[in-house]
C-alpha cells in the first residue's frame, strides 16, 4: 500500500518523500519546495519520552478511580499535566471549555416472554444505544418496513408512512439503513412505541450483520433503544406471537470540560496545521493507549521542537480534545467555533488517535479515496502521501483505514478542511497477511483491551510506538515548514460517500 499520492490539486505537486533523509520535495512544479530534514526531530522524540508522559497518564487514572474520562479528575490532572509542560516550554496555551449531556445506562436486560421465554446477554446479543431512555417494559413487537430479502435495501422507520397502523404501546422492530438511528427512534416514539429494537441491515460484511455499537445523537429519548445483529432481527421478525421485556436504568449528567489547545509563536497564521488527538478516556479504564498514546507522542513531539528552536513557517497548533468519546463533542465544537475566514486558514488537520496497539498494524487514513471509495477533503491525498512514502523510506508497510468518522478529523472534514492520521488499530481483527508484515497475532484484536479497563501502561507495543512517534514528528515538521499550499482552494468537501457511516467510537446510522 505505499503509493504516492494524484496530481491534480492547485499547486500542481505531488508530496513525496527522500528516502534518506525523509524530507518534504514538490515536484511538478516550476520550483521546487525547500527540502525539509526532520532527521534531527525524529531522532529527538523517543519511546522513552512518549512513555514517561504514558506513565503519568497512568497514575492519574489510579490516583482517580481508574479512568480518565471526560469531565473526571483523571482527565482534569491530565490536561494541567501537559499544559504546564507546554507553558515551560514556550507555547501560547489556551483552554476551550464546553458542556454536554451525557447518558450512563447503570443497567439493562433484553428478555423474550413470549412465545419461548429467552434471556439474552448484553454486549453479545443486544447493546444499549448511547442515548437511550430509561423503561421496563414487556410488549408485543411490530417490525417496521424491513427487508429481509435480496440487496436488503432498508429505509426502515425513515418515514411517517411506515408507523402506518402501528399498535401503540408495541416495541418497534426496526432494520438498520439509509436515516439515523436517532431519526428512526424518534419516529418511533411519535409513532407511540414503548420501545425500539435497531438490528442490523445484513447487506454486506460483518459491520453491516453483526451485533454493533450506535448512538442517538446527542440528547437523551424518553423510551429504551438498543441495537441487535441482523441475525438476532431476523430471528425476531419470523417469530409469530414474539413479545420482549426490556428494562434500561440510565443516569443522565451534564459534563463539564475543556479542550487544551497550544501554540507555536511563529509561523503563518493562514496556514495553521492542527495536530490533534483525544485526551479522555471512557469511563471503563484508563485509556492509554486509547488515547493516551496519540496525546503523549504529540505532547513529546511538541516538546522536542520548542527544545530545538524549532520557529516553524506555518503556524503549529497542538490540540488535545475532550469529549471524543462521548461522540466526538470536543473537536466539533472547536469547528463549530471557527469562522468561514478562520476555515480557511486552517492548512490541515493532522489526528493521532491509538499509535500503540499491542497488536498493531501501520494504518493511514485513506486520504484519496482510493481504497474505500470516500476521499478526504482537497489535499487529503498528499497527506496520505505524506506518511506512506515516509512509512517505504523506513522499509515498513502501510494498510489503509477508512475515512469512516469514527474520530476527531470528522468536524475538520466536514469543514472542507484536508485532513489525515495514523491508527494502529483497535477491536478489528489482525489478518495473516498483517501478521506476516508486522508481526503479533492473526486472528486477535489489534488492541484485546479496547475500552476495556485493561488497557493500561502494559496494554502497549514499543515497536508501534517508535515507528508511530517518528511517522508524528516527521509529518507534523514536514507541514509546518512546507511553503506550498496544501488544499488549494481551502475548498471541497469529501467525496464519495458523505454520509458517514459512524460518529465517534459508536455508529450513527
Amino acid at each position: 500500500m505505499n503509493h504516492r499520492t494524484k496530481t491534480g490539486i492547485s499547486v500542481g505537486a505531488v508530496a513525496a518523500i527522500g528516502a534518506v533523509c525523509g524530507a518534504l520535495v514538490v515536484a511538478g512544479s516550476a520550483q521546487a519546495a525547500p527540502v525539509i530534514d526532520t532527521t534531527d526531530l525524529r531522532d529527538a522524540v523517543t519511546v522513552d519520552g512518549v512513555m514517561a508522559h504514558l506513565n503519568e497518564f497512568q497514575e492519574f487514572a489510579d490516583d482517580n478511580g481508574g479512568t480518565r474520562a471526560a469531565g473526571t479528575p483523571g482527565h482534569v490532572a491530565s490536561l494541567e499535566y501537559i499544559e504546564g509542560l507546554l507553558d515551560d516550554a514556550g507555547y501560547d496555551t489556551w483552554r476551550q471549555p464546553f458542556s454536554y449531556e451525557s447518558v450512563t445506562v447503570l443497567s439493562s436486560s433484553v428478555e423474550q416472554t413470549a412465545p419461548t421465554p429467552t434471556t439474552y446477554v448484553v454486549n453479545e446479543d443486544y447493546v444499549p444505544m448511547d442515548f437511550t431512555g430509561p423503561g421496563d417494559i414487556t410488549e408485543p413487537v411490530t417490525a417496521v418496513d424491513i427487508n429481509l430479502v435480496g440487496d436488503r435495501a432498508s429505509t426502515s422507520g425513515c418515514e411517517d408512512a411506515d408507523f402506518a397502523g402501528f399498535p401503540a404501546g408495541n416495541i418497534a422492530l426496526i432494520q438498520r439503513g439509509t436515516c439515523t438511528f436517532g431519526e428512526k427512534a424518534d419516529n418511533a416514539a411519535e409513532a407511540g412505541a414503548s420501545g425500539v429494537v435497531i438490528f442490523n441491515q445484513g447487506n454486506g460484511g460483518a459491520d453491516r450483520t453483526d451485533l454493533f455499537g450506535g448512538t442517538l445523537g446527542d440528547f437523551a429519548r424518553d423510551i429504551p433503544v438498543v441495537s441487535a445483529s441482523f441475525p438476532q432481527g431476523e430471528e425476531w421478525a419470523n417469530t409469530a406471537g414474539l413479545e420482549l421485556h426490556l428494562a434500561i436504568a440510565t443516569e443522565v449528567h451534564m459534563v463539564h470540560t475543556e479542550n487544551l489547545l497550544a501554540d507555536t509563536k511563529t509561523g503563518r497564521v493562514d496556514r495553521t496545521v492542527v495536530v490533534g488527538g483525544h485526551l479522555d478516556s471512557v469511563r471503563e479504564g484508563p485509556g492509554i493507549n486509547d488515547n493516551g498514546s496519540g496525546t503523549a507522542t504529540i505532547l513529546e513531539v511538541a516538546l522536542q521542537m520548542a527544545d530545538l528552536g524549532i520557529e516553524p513557517e506555518n503556524r503549529v497548533r497542538f490540540a488535545f480534545w475532550s469529549g471524543e468519546e462521548d461522540g466526538l463533542i470536543g473537536s466539533s465544537y472547536y469547528v463549530s467555533q471557527l469562522s468561514a475566514r478562520d476555515i480557511k486558514n486552517h492548512a490541515l488537520n493532522l489526528n493521532f488517535d491509538m499509535v500503540g496497539s499491542p497488536n498493531y498494524a501501520n494504518f493511514v487514513y485513506d486520504g484519496d479515496g482510493n481504497a474505500f471509495g470516500t476521499a478526504g477533503p482537497n489535499g487529503s491525498n498528499i497527506i496520505e502521501g505524506v506518511f506512506n512514502d515516509f512509512f517505504a523510506s523506513e522499509g515498513q508497510f502501510t494498510e489503509p483505514t477508512e475515512f469512516d468518522g469514527r474520530s476527531d478529523y470528522f468536524g475538520f472534514i466536514e469543514a472542507g478542511i484536508p485532513a489525515g492520521g495514523l491508527f494502529t488499530g483497535a477491536e478489528g481483527i489482525k489478518t495473516a497477511e498483517e501478521a506476516a508484515r508486522y508481526g503479533g497475532t492473526a486472528g486477535v484484536a489489534y488492541d484485546p483491551c479496547y475500552h476495556q479497563a485493561c488497557d493500561d501502561i502494559d496494554n502497549l507495543s514499543s515497536a508501534a510506538l517508535d515507528i508511530m512517534s517518528d511517522a508524528v514528528a516527521h509529518s507534523t515538521l514536514t507541514f509546518a515548514e512546507t511553503e506550498s499550499a496544501v488544499n488549494g482552494t481551502g475548498k471541497g468537501k469529501a467525496k464519495g460517500t458523505l454520509q458517514l457511516e459512524f460518529k465517534g467510537d459508536r455508529a450513527l446510522r
